[in-house]
């Protein structure tokens, strides 16, 4: 019965741990030198933040309906408009630092869109975080708040701190801690639940 609350939660860890590492390989300027790397680990990013959409959509799934749906749309958000920063600030503006040999005026205007799309995303992000914890702490109560504090913290600094080091790694860190603990403790108020409280929760 625990490894089957275990492999879930380290399946909903999994994302915020594989972005801090790609966060310690992230390179801290873009200039002409870091340019090709940016814009190559950005296009391996493309399908990596939107798992950490995933993670909300599954962590969902026991939700009451109303903050279920509310939550999957805010995650669904996330993972358009963040995917919009990776193709903007991250490929587009390190390929044309690259073929212009240095950063430009031009520059400055991608990485401006760039930036309002990843505050919209990461707005998103941090909303489905507040919908899923108020959804474990409605089930797992003091259980879950433990990870609803280290989630809720996460979600609040990746709002300006994307995956650079340091800062940006420890948020990424603290994601996969937070999603960890949720998971955990809303894999166990399912299972402690009486029989008859269970089957009156609505389907995922």
């Amino acid at each position: 019965m625990a490894r089957s609350r275990w492999l879930p939660a380290a399946g909903h860890a999994l994302p915020g741990l594989i972005l801090a590492g790609f966060g310690v390989a992230h390179p801290l300027v873009l200039d002409t030198a870091s340019a090709p790397w940016w814009a190559s680990l950005h296009v391996v990013l493309l399908p990596v933040f939107p798992l950490l959409a995933a993670a909300q959509w599954h962590l969902l799934s026991s939700a009451p309906r109303p903050l279920r749906s509310a939550g999957r749309v805010a995650a669904f958000g996330f993972a358009a408009f963040y995917g919009g920063l990776d193709a903007v600030a991250g490929i587009a503006a390190g390929t044309v630092v690259h073929a212009q040999h240095g950063v430009t005026p031009i520059v400055g205007a991608v990485f401006d869109i760039g930036d309002t799309l990843g505050h919209v995303g990461a707005a998103c992000f941090l909303a489905a975080n507040l919908l899923l914890i108020t959804a474990a702490v409605r089930s797992a109560s003091w259980r879950a708040v433990p990870g609803a504090v280290i989630l809720l913290s996460a979600s609040v600094s990746f709002f300006d701190s994307h995956i650079f080091w340091p800062r940006g790694v420890f948020t990424m860190l603290g994601i996969a801690a937070g999603m960890f603990l949720i998971s955990l403790t809303s894999g166990s108020a399912l299972v402690t639940a009486p029989a008859s409280t269970r089957d009156r929760r609505s389907p995922s």
